[in-house]
């Protein structure tokens, strides 16, 4: 009796971590954790560098620092769970999201709703502690993702990757805005152009290697309605791109320009030579997809130290 008396507190524990656990999981899913993750390098890129043109101190910005990084984190979630709720009859259909939440029925639509809109209102208002204009850039950023891409042209033409890319390449903007507005630098320029061009070689691989989930679904995605061979062609269209936006990291410093044209030639030529020796589309697709995460995180990650380098050399 007495031994049961002590296991069953413990087992009430372990009920409630494990509905803790189950929670946090479905809000993680909600909100799209791992994409807020990854669009919050080049937030710090666009911060750290707009520090370092603005000749401006680290420790003089912490606050700055903490609003962006919290306030970005918040529109960027907000993005996820909008586009969530908009697309669960479609993400249905498809073998990799029909374990949302959204989907399962473990977070309704009203409620993801009722979150989306509350992390973009505090968001947007965290950010606007750094500064307007970064509350500005978030609130167009998740704009131009949910309507521009989500709602009008994902489901309509081949180039919904284009536009969405648009939306995708605001995080520079919002770090850069949070210190400076001057918006026309050719520094947080180069970053935006080069994201942009960066994501349609990505979203083409994934696009690839998960052709039977869009086409189930009938999202115009380039491989499913024109085809591998274009894809091919367009996705060395934007690396041929790439390679030439690297200059315009010339303004900045010879090194990070250095670092960004040998990366982008090196996809170039995985990519020719990875079509023409590998028969199955899904393996190159693979490489290409896994080369992209590379190139984006040793590019900004370069960006982020040359940045920080440089604002630590400024207090000497």
């Amino acid at each position: 009796m007495e031994q049961n008396l002590k296991t069953e507190p413990k087992l009430q524990s372990s009920k409630k971590s494990e509905e803790k656990s189950t929670r946090s999981t479905i809000l993680a899913q909600t909100v799209k954790t791992g994409i807020i993750k990854s669009n919050l390098i080049p937030m710090w890129a666009g911060l750290t560098l707009g520090m370092y043109k603005n000749k401006m101190t680290f420790v003089e910005n912490i606050p700055e620092i903490i609003f962006a990084t919290i306030g970005s984190a918040l529109v960027i979630g907000a993005a996820g769970a909008f586009n969530n709720v908009y697309d669960r009859d479609i993400d249905a259909i498809m073998p990799r999201t029909q374990s949302r939440p959204t989907v399962t029925g473990e977070m309704s639509a009203k409620s993801a709703l009722a979150l989306a809109f509350a992390m973009l209102i505090i968001g947007a208002a965290v950010l606007a502690l750094a500064s307007p204009l970064a509350a500005a850039f978030g609130l167009l950023g998740v704009f131009l993702y949910v309507v521009p891409y989500t709602m009008w042209t994902k489901r309509r033409t081949i180039y919904n990757t284009e536009i969405g890319s648009i939306g995708g390449a605001i995080p520079p903007f919002i770090g850069w805005a949070a210190v400076s507005t001057d918006i026309t630098h050719p520094a947080i320029l180069g970053l935006f152009f080069v994201m942009v061009i960066w994501q349609m070689p990505h979203f083409y691989a994934i696009a690839i290697r998960k052709h039977a989930d869009y086409e189930a679904a009938n999202v115009p995605m380039l491989p499913v309605a024109k085809g591998m061979r274009r894809t091919y062609y367009q996705t060395n269209f934007y690396l041929i791109l790439l390679i030439l936006s690297s200059f315009l990291f010339g303004t900045l410093s010879v090194g990070i320009m250095l670092v960004a044209l040998l990366l982008s030639i090196a996809w170039l030529v995985m990519s020719i030579y990875g079509y023409r020796s590998n028969k199955d589309q899904t393996k190159w697709a693979t490489k290409m997809f896994v080369f992209s995460l590379i190139h984006m995180t040793i590019l900004f990650t370069t960006v982020i130290v040359y940045s920080l380098v440089g604002v630590i050399f400024k207090l000497y």
